[in-house]
């Protein structure tokens, strides 16, 4: 699984605030709308640039 949207603010430690954010399931392909929510840091593996 994992979580893609936009970083509209990150705090200390790495945690992260993504807008738009959608939760994609890697098997299945399958996306569930999110929203808004906060990332904490120690629980990211991995940052990627996204295409427009």
């Amino acid at each position: 699984m994992r979580i893609e949207g936009s970083i509209i603010g990150f705090y200390e430690y790495m945690n992260l605030v993504l807008d738009v954010a959608e939760e994609i399931h890697s098997k299945t392909k399958s996306r569930k709308q999110l929203g808004r929510v906060m990332l904490k840091g120690d629980n990211i593996t991995l940052l990627q640039s996204a295409s427009n």
